[in-house]
């Protein structure tokens, strides 16, 4: 429950926020945010299932809400809050603008930090080595290709700068940017960096990561948190049961989710590599002074034999079957995820083997790290010994993880895993297979739902045509599960500030004429008009639009693709501050994220109806399953998702309270198809004008 004391402190601190921030008005979607969040997670509604899904719209201020529910309440509790976004952008604002405010207004006592992954740290050993007071034959061996003597001066300069205190060792806090090439030779590993080892104890990683343990609040990206929840939580971040979890930008979190479960691997790469290992194991046995590696090494060359010769076999099988692969994708992806009798066998050997080759390579490993803390072999051939076996091994991981998947029986009540074969032409015909789940809920009620202390997911678009259904189906949740769901409306002032315009048109998108149509348009709705953003569904109609409004317009567009995201916002933002006109083309990742206030987005034209044509494999197979069930793809996947969509798109427009403008939607079917009054109904309450 909620002690009188923890609703004491949220009151007085949300006093102290009022009073500090310039403007500030109370708003009482914000109110009620913070104390349905903080009643959720004190167990107030559900004391077994404390997740609260809420759809914040822009201008509540949902990170100042969330933190200030759950950071008073987890400190009272003993609970870590761990913070968890999609983006950049917005760790960064937490880190440097929201935490620090919130800790200096609140009066608590906490630490906050953001957690990295261990390639954002420099591995100190590894750079030594690279370094080299000569250029010796370990030194070449750690270099993938032959350096040149700028990049040995360059990794001098960081060696230097990290003991002198100019540089704590993350990439992030490098004053000059570093060659990513470069940089994968130096970066921090999790196989060959051990803490156990002398010369990695007081590594940059290891010592964030003793800093971690003192942190109440942690800021991850999405990615790092599944790595944890994939290894059983608690491994990389602290225990789920003893963490609040604050997913932001949670309309993210089941594709995340889905790509983090998947797997895939070529066969003749792997051949490739798997020869190289046998390599790797007769060096072992060269270097490794005690005769205890002998046979462990020995049985490790026996089982690379063996996985090599399956996957020789199921490449012969494929080079004997061109009509798996004749279409436009080279692709052959296997129907409700079945594989035909002749690949379930290879496939279940192959899950089996490299099974036993992981157990079989880990146990090389252990005899390597053994010697290397006995001082048995020397120190720059253990980093070199470490960081090829540790690569290896990796791999060998992956490839383990794929054909599990890939012979792994489906559950009859779920969803099926898709599966599917891509032909890769070049130097060598190879075969990618690949498997991926295709509904990840189980997955999260197993990993996160039932472990954690409690759940915050939030985001500006987490509701489809008004429900949550949708993304409560994607993300494991229900409805009557016992979790609180919360859809707060913007404050801003939509029918007075901005308008919704539907033209006439002659076409609708599925016409061969549209695109001649859309360019004359958008030519038209441009004139006049300083700060324009067009959207459009796909990079081909962008390019051919550009092309047909070349020289018409009286500025040229800044093209998405001509330039980084950031230099074309910078460019435009420049353009708007000296009051010339200016125009952006952007695609579907322009759609979110941007922020483009006041005066420097006026005019927002949406080209089309963001319909995704399930192109993908995992699409199809969603498709698919969802008619063995006698649903519609359309209406249950298609319409919803592009629901979200459309109101990320038209959410650019206004930012701020008092931004104001005009979102021209130049795609008929919103008043033509029956579907379309829905998706209308579902955008905000701007003033409309439909012609």
């Amino acid at each position: 429950m909620l002690t009188d004391n923890v609703k004491t402190q949220i009151r007085t601190i949300y006093k102290n926020i009022a009073a500090a921030l310039p403007n500030f008005r109370s708003r009482r979607e914000q109110n009620y945010m913070v104390a349905e969040i903080s009643k959720t997670l004190a167990g107030e509604y559900d004391k077994h299932r404390r997740i609260i899904v809420v759809e914040a719209g822009t201008g509540i201020g949902k990170s100042l809400s969330y933190i200030l529910g759950a950071i008073p309440l987890a400190l009272a509790s003993k609970k870590k809050v761990i913070i968890a976004t999609a983006t950049v952008a917005l760790q960064e604002q937490l880190l440097h603008q929201d935490l620090p405010f919130f800790l200096q207004h609140s009066a608590l006592d906490f630490k906050f930090g953001l957690v990295k992954g261990r390639q954002r740290y420099v591995c100190l050993s590894k750079l030594e080595i690279l370094i080299g007071s000569q250029q010796d034959s370990s030194q070449m061996a750690m270099w993938q290709t032959k350096p040149d003597n700028t990049q040995i001066e360059l990794l001098k300069t960081l060696y230097d700068d990290f003991h002198h205190g100019r540089w704590n060792g993350e990439l992030d806090t490098l004053k000059e940017p570093i060659p990513d090439f470069l940089w994968q030779q130096i970066c921090c590993d999790k196989h060959s960096c051990h803490k156990q080892l002398a010369n990695h104890r007081h590594c940059p990683f290891h010592h964030a990561r003793d800093e971690l343990d003192t942190w109440d609040v942690l800021i991850v990206n999405h990615s790092l948190l599944f790595a944890d929840l994939e290894l059983g939580g608690g491994i990389i971040l602290p225990e789920p049961e003893d963490s609040f979890y604050v997913i932001d930008e949670a309309h993210h979190l089941p594709i995340v989710a889905r790509d983090f479960s998947s797997a895939q691997a070529t066969l003749r790469g792997a051949i490739g590599w798997l020869e190289a290992m046998v390599k790797t194991c007769n060096k072992l046995q060269q270097q490794i002074k005690s005769t205890m590696v002998v046979g462990p090494v020995q049985a490790m060359i026996d089982h690379i034999g063996d996985v090599t010769g399956q996957l020789e076999q199921v490449a012969h099988f494929c080079d004997t079957q061109p009509k798996l692969f004749a279409n436009p994708e080279n692709r052959c992806r296997f129907e409700h995820g079945k594989l035909p009798d002749v690949l379930r066998l290879p496939a279940q050997n192959l899950a089996t083997a490299t099974n036993a080759a992981v157990k079989q390579f880990n146990k090389v490993s252990a005899i390597l790290a053994e010697a290397i803390k006995d001082g048995d072999i020397p120190k720059h051939q253990a980093e070199l010994l470490m960081s090829e076996t540790g690569f290896m091994l990796q791999r060998l991981e992956n490839l383990q993880k794929l054909w599990k998947m890939m012979a792994k029986e489906d559950n009859a009540k779920g969803a099926p895993t898709a599966r599917w074969i891509e032909m890769i032409t070049g130097k060598q015909v190879d075969y990618l297979f690949s498997a991926s789940p295709i509904e990840v809920g189980f997955m999260l009620e197993k990993m996160l739902w039932e472990k954690a202390a409690g759940v915050v997911l939030c985001s500006a678009t987490l509701r489809a045509l008004n429900k949550f259904d949708h993304f409560t189906h994607q993300v494991g949740l229900s409805l009557n599960d016992g979790s609180r769901y919360l859809a707060l409306q913007s404050p801003f002032d939509y029918a007075n500030n901005a308008t919704l315009f539907l033209p006439k048109m002659s076409t609708e998108p599925t016409d061969d004429e549209y695109t001649a149509e859309l360019a004359k348009k958008i030519i038209e709705l441009i004139e006049g008009e300083t700060a324009t953003l067009v959207l459009f569904a796909s990079y081909w109609q962008m390019e051919k639009v550009a092309d047909l409004v070349e020289g018409k317009l009286a500025v040229k567009p800044l093209i998405q693709g001509t330039a980084s995201r950031q230099q074309i916002l910078e460019e435009h933002k420049k353009r708007c501050d000296a009051h010339q006109d200016s125009i952006i083309f952007g695609t579907g990742s322009f759609s979110e994220g941007l922020d483009l206030p006041g005066d420097y987005l006026t005019n927002l034209i949406v080209t089309k109806l963001p319909f995704a044509v399930p192109t993908s494999p995992v699409e199809q197979a969603h498709a698919e399953y969802i008619k063995i069930k006698g649903g519609n793809p359309f209406l249950q996947l298609t319409i919803p998702d592009a629901s979200r969509k459309l109101i990320q798109s038209c959410g650019r427009l206004l930012r701020k309270e008092q931004d104001y403008g005009r979102v021209t939607i130049l795609d008929r079917r919103l008043v033509s198809k029956r579907y379309g009054k829905s998706l209308l109904d579902a955008l905000p309450p701007f003033r409309r004008v439909i012609e």
